[in-house]
Parts: structure tokens; sequence; C-alpha cells
């Protein structure tokens, strides 16, 4: 499918309830398309509502109004009003996604933190870690941490961890919200040629970079996120 995921007229809002259900809104009708082998890059300053972006997209966020239309199992559907089931099901089969930040579960080693994406579809257990083992090494990671928790790693090797785990997969969408934030050089470049590889094998990337330099590398296309400010309409 050339565009294996639609985003249309998309709109995000967050209530302070502690201010007497104050009203604030971040994006309004954002509207857009993924297509097949290509990164798309979601650009604009820092609190434009990017981050909220990808978060809706990944089912993490509600949205407010709009429709997020992707091709899963053969048909579309639409996540912003799938039920949790179906959310977990894209999740597992079709919208992958690297985060800012780790979150797992204690005592779980870094290889089998990896390899669970693959586990949880079907793939052997050893096969899985072998994948795992394979994408650490390639990320530079020391493999006396391999069996310990990330819980106890740097920000950088977890970050490193968090990448493997969202590249492991063949997943067709692949949502990356700063990969590159906590890493050197020299496994940014590792990174830039992982997407580079994935763009290859035809998956469609969102991602939010805010290294100019991958940026530059990466994208095929830049989304100008302040479009979607508030109070303006989408051209």
């Amino acid at each position: 499918m050339p565009t294996p995921l639609v985003v249309s007229e998309v709109s995000k809002s967050f209530f302070m309830h502690l201010r007497g259900g104050l009203r604030l809104p971040v994006v309004e009708n954002v509207s857009f398309a993924l297509k097949t082998g290509e990164c798309a890059v979601l650009g604009g300053p820092s609190g434009v509502g990017k981050s909220s972006i990808i978060k809706m997209l990944y089912g993490n966020y509600a949205a407010d109004t709009g429709q997020i239309i992707v091709q899963h199992a053969g048909r579309l559907i639409d996540l912003a009003s799938a039920s949790p089931r179906t959310v977990l099901a894209v999740r597992r089969d079709t919208i992958g996604y690297v985060s800012q930040f780790l979150r797992t579960v204690p005592r779980v080693s870094a290889v089998d933190v990896v390899a669970e994406p693959l586990a949880v579809r079907g793939v052997d257990r050893e096969d899985a870690r072998a994948k795992a083992r394979e994408l650490l090494a390639r990320l530079n990671l020391p493999e006396m941490l391999w069996s310990l928790p990330p819980a106890t790693f740097s920000g950088g090797e977890q970050q490193r961890v968090n990448i493997a785990r969202g590249f492991i997969t063949d997943h067709p969408v692949l949502l990356l919200d700063e990969p590159t934030a906590s890493l050197d050089a020299r496994n940014r470049a590792v990174v830039m040629e992982m997407i580079g590889e994935k763009k290859a094998a035809g998956v469609a990337l969102l991602g939010i970079f805010h290294d100019q330099d991958v940026r530059d590398a990466v994208a095929d296309a830049v989304i100008d996120v302040t479009r979607f400010a508030p109070g303006k309409v989408a051209a």
C-alpha cells in the first residue's frame, strides 16, 4: 500500500482539571499521509505538538476529533475510534514505536527486553534473543550489560536498548520520537544506517529529530507542525 497510514483532520486538547477544567488546545486539523519506503519528519519548535501527534498515532493519547487510518491485517482501521484490544493488535503487528524513554519490567535483562516484540508475535524465544544480541552489538552496547536489567543503565545505554527493541520487528509503520537524543556521534550514525535499511525494506517512518544533521540525512519529507497550531487552518 503506497500510504499505509493517513491522518485526517485530527485535533487534540488537554484539560487542566486543577484549573477549573481549562481547555488547552494542542493541535488542530492535523492531516498528512505516510508513504512506504520514506521517512517523514515532524518539524517545528519545541512545544508545538510533535510528540502529541506521535502519541496519538500510537494510541497513547486519544484524539478529540478526526481519523487515523492504518492498513492492518488486510483492512482499514481508524485508530482514533478503535477499541483498546484493536489498538494493542495494531501495536503488535503494524505500528512500531521508539519513544524517548525506556519503560521496562524490573529485573528483565536487556536481551529479553529487546527480544519481547518478536516473542509476542510467535517467534521462537531463542531466535528472538539471537536477533536482539545482534542489534545490541550493532549499537555498541557492551556485551557484559546484555544480561542486566536496563533500569541500571545510563541514559544513552537505555536509549540503545530502546532503539534495538523498536527496530527488531518488521512493522510496516515505525514511529521515532527523538531516537538519537542521548546518543554519541558513532551510534547516531548506526541509527541513520538502520533507518535507511527500514526505508529500503518499504517501511513508512515518521520521526522527530532535534539533531539537524540526523534530520537532514534521513528526511524525505518535513511536515511543519506549526501549520496545525490552534486557530490556524491547515493548507
